[in-house]
């Protein structure tokens, strides 16, 4: 990747690149109980969805750049209400570039790559 800042996707797993090196993996996957979903950042949990009342994420103890921690923030929100609501990877990524373009993203929404429109 040659662009200072973007997304990267394989799967369900994602990179956040920002001043030319990237951070990651970030993924999720669904809690045991398959109630909730845990966000993990290097296979280590960092928090987790378990209701709108109830969500979770601490990555303090990783020492990510804050505009990481951001970008990471916003990607998991709008995974999250993709999945939950049932969209299709084309509207996950429409809602995905929408979020980070309200908060001041441009250059991430920008450069995405990996995440298809299906």
């Amino acid at each position: 990747m040659s662009t200072a800042s973007g997304l990267r996707f394989e799967g369900t797993a994602f990179w956040v690149r920002h001043r030319h090196r990237e951070f990651g993996p970030f993924d999720y996957e669904w809690s045991r109980d398959m109630l909730g979903i845990e966000f993990l950042y290097g296979r280590t949990k960092f928090g987790e969805y378990c209701s709108d009342d109830e969500i979770s994420a601490d990555l303090k103890e990783f020492r990510l750049p804050m505009r990481v921690v951001e970008v990471t923030a916003i990607v998991c929100g709008s995974i999250v209400f993709g999945i939950l609501n049932g969209l299709s990877q084309a509207e996950k990524k429409a809602i995905l570039l929408h979020n980070l373009e309200e908060n001041d993203l441009p250059g991430f929404a920008e450069n995405v790559e990996g995440m298809q429109d299906c």
